[in-house]
């Protein structure tokens, strides 16, 4: 919408942890550098903490991209399992070939068998555990005992945990302090201030190649500041809504006005105050509704080229809520949940054809992540782009959640193992690229679908 208003080459300010937009201030730079260190040292576990929105995925992500090649990473995105699951779930994330009624000790040799061996062939092995607040006291003393697989000089296992300050919390109760004990390292993601949000808003702008001046003034900044509590995810959609509505004002001037207006529609509060309704707000709305832009602008936003609408059907009309419904504020996951129920849609097609996929699945372990979305509409437009690129029948989606809200996942490919994943994912093409696809097992895809199911 606003790229070339403002001469930009791509959305400077979406939500999905792209590493090029890392920003590096705030302290993010120093505790990635720290992180890479006690990672590289292997002694004990090391813990990152942070609110939601603070960068914990940015960080996981650039670590990913920043550890030597000797370095083995397993993720695991969904940790609310029990304690004898992790073990399957890790040992799966391995390619490790265990029957799934496998005991706990059988699961414990096996790791503790390809541990050593990645040891000996001057390997590291790496768990990066997300959501780790979410994590069961059971299954945390589970990884307690995972950290005391070593040789006699090095661990033979790395954990990081990655959480919400709940997790310090849960590492604080009594039955738990020998894990808190492990922990050489931590970690705390703090809110930026004013100053590191200016830094931070011209850091995403120049890295989509903005050319002009400061776009963000002083007192622009501040009310940024005030409204976002200085979480990176809040100062992206503030500031991304804040663009358009400059741009639906036909300026290039950015003013308290848009700001206001960004955050009343992202329904963010201030800590003292309220916000007026401007006549701004509402062309914003309006011009929500007219491009299908939803309650919430797109987290994975790109530029839609001219014609899209044909490639994506009759279907994305479904997905656009009313302009009232969005003044009312009622929430876009109920509506976009319902939208998927026509059996011509898109997205629709895919959830059938992924149940399917799933449901008849023997050989294949693994699949490629391509990206994540709670925005319908955007999701889409998506598929009918990657369409256009790769097989449509060899795309996947399945609903899970996102910040609580209802989201999407689009997978691609059913591989009979790792190996193959691996370089089907480094085939790709690159528009497929574009979001940093990352390799999945069906075990841990199954896992997140029972879990949203609940």
């Amino acid at each position: 919408m606003y790229l070339a208003h403002f001469g930009l080459s791509q959305p400077p300010f979406r939500i999905t942890a792209h590493t090029e937009f890392f920003f590096g201030g705030g302290n993010r730079g120093a505790i990635l550098d720290a992180l890479i260190y006690a990672i590289r040292q292997g002694e004990g576990i090391v813990k990152v903490s942070g609110e939601v929105g603070s960068g914990k995925t940015m960080l996981c992500r650039m670590l990913q991209e920043r550890l030597p090649a000797e370095v083995e990473t397993v993720y695991l995105a969904n940790p609310s399992v029990s304690p004898d699951e992790i073990l399957h779930a890790i040992a799966f994330e391995m390619q490790l070939s265990l029957p799934r009624d496998a005991e706990r000790l059988e699961v414990m040799q096996a790791l503790q068998e390809y541990l050593v061996e990645r040891h000996a062939q001057g390997k590291q092995v790496v768990v990066f555990v997300e959501e780790a607040q979410s994590m069961p006291l059971e299954t945390l003393e589970e990884i307690r005992l995972l950290s005391n697989l070593e040789t006699q000089h090095y661990k033979l296992l790395q954990i990081v945990l990655f959480g919400q300050p709940e997790l310090d919390k849960n590492l604080a109760r009594t039955e738990i302090r020998q894990l808190k004990e492990r922990i050489t390292h931590s970690f705390t993601l703090k809110p930026l201030t004013a100053g590191e949000i200016r830094d931070y808003l011209m850091f995403r702008l120049r890295t989509a190649n903005y050319h002009g001046p400061d776009l963000f003034g002083p007192a622009v900044v501040k009310l940024i500041a005030r409204a976002s509590r200085g979480l990176t995810r809040r100062v992206n959609i503030i500031a991304d809504k804040t663009l358009l509505a400059a741009f639906a004002d036909n300026t290039h001037t950015v003013s308290l006005k848009h700001v206001r207006a960004a955050i009343q529609d992202s329904e963010f509060e201030l800590a003292t105050g309220s916000l007026p309704w401007p006549k701004l707000a509402a062309a914003l709305l309006l011009l929500s509704f007219g491009v299908g832009l939803g309650a919430a602008l797109p987290p994975f936003f790109q530029t839609q080229p001219r014609g899209q609408e044909a490639a994506v059907g009759k279907g994305a009309a479904l997905a656009a809520p009313s302009a009232q419904a969005l003044a009312e504020g009622e929430g876009s996951g109920k509506q976009q949940a319902e939208a998927t129920e026509d059996p011509a849609d898109i997205v629709a097609q895919r959830l059938a054809a992924t149940e399917n996929w799933l449901s008849r699945q023997g050989h294949s372990t693994s699949s490629i992540q391509l990206m994540g979305s709670n925005d319908l509409q955007q999701l889409r437009w998506q598929l009918a782009k990657m369409g256009r690129d790769v097989e449509m029948d060899r795309i996947f989606v399945y609903r899970t959640k996102i910040s609580g809200r209802p989201a999407w996942t689009v997978l691609y490919g059913s591989f009979s193992s790792r190996a193959e994943a691996a370089a089907a994912l480094a085939h790709l093409p690159e528009t497929l690229k574009a979001n940093r696809p990352v390799l999945r097992t069906l075990q841990g895809i199954r896992a997140e679908i029972a879990e949203h199911q609940r």
